[in-house]
């Protein structure tokens, strides 16, 4: 990830219901969760929802795809892990001992349990 990259993600999530939205992905894995649940469950309404998710499947740290009548949105974990390797690359001076659990992260981007989340 460039820094160009980053600086578009990063804008993404510094917005709290976009932040929300990318963490309930996360969580939800590879099945991802239909553009409906995921107003319900943010208590946003479908058309503001919408907006949400266009600016972060325009940052590439979701993707959807159709199922039927349904749009299936889905964390990307590669991009996810790119933005932690992106912050994490130039860590703690050569010592990556230090940092090495945040490198863990990056490497591994499992998604997160319900309860950290919270």
């Amino acid at each position: 990830m460039n820094q160009r990259q980053a600086l578009v993600a990063f804008g993404a999530l510094s917005q709290e219901t976009r932040l929300h939205i990318v963490r309930m992905l996360v969580v939800s894995g590879p099945d991802g969760m239909a553009a409906g649940a995921i107003a319900e469950k943010a208590e946003v309404s479908p058309s503001n929802i919408s907006f949400h998710l266009k600016e972060l499947e325009r940052s590439g740290l979701i993707t959807q795809q159709r199922e039927s009548r349904s749009i299936i949105y889905t964390a990307n974990y590669e991009a996810l892990g790119g933005l932690i390797r992106f912050l994490m690359e130039d860590c703690c001076s050569g010592n990556p001992q230090i940092c090495a659990p945040a490198a863990a992260v990056a490497a591994c981007c499992a998604p997160a349990t319900k309860e950290e989340l919270q």
